[in-house]
């Protein structure tokens, strides 16, 4: 499973992504429950604020060969239907969503660093 946040708009306008594999975490645990938390389906439609962010939040499931072959997300039910993807003004990123957020970003910029803008290195 892979989480992709992409922060786009604000003053300078310069766009950041961060990106965690779910299943090479060591606490997947928690990032499964986490994302079964999020209301995929239940957000407010607000236009964003003037030079506030834009989050983009991307979620994609672990797809195998063997899933194509038994016609299923795997041995159990998808941690979400997916994939899925939502945009969230600034000022509407709290709850659920801000801790997604600031988690992606927080293990994305351990393994690469606080300033790298660039794909992730080793398939990560």
């Amino acid at each position: 499973m892979k989480v992709t946040v992409t922060r786009s708009g604000g003053f300078a306008g310069i766009a950041r992504r961060w990106q965690v594999f779910v299943e090479r975490e060591p606490d997947e645990e928690a990032w499964i429950l986490l994302l079964r938390r999020l209301p995929w389906d239940d957000l407010p439609q607000e236009p964003p604020q003037p030079d506030r962010y834009l989050y983009r939040i991307n979620y994609e499931p672990r797809k195998t060969a063997q899933d194509d072959r038994q016609g299923t997300a795997g041995p159990s039910e998808p941690v979400v239907p997916g994939p899925r993807e939502v945009i969230i003004p600034e000022q509407r990123l709290t709850g659920p969503w801000r801790e997604l957020v600031d988690l992606v970003r927080e293990r994305d910029e351990q393994e690469r660093g606080p300033h790298s803008t660039h794909p992730p290195r080793n398939g990560r």
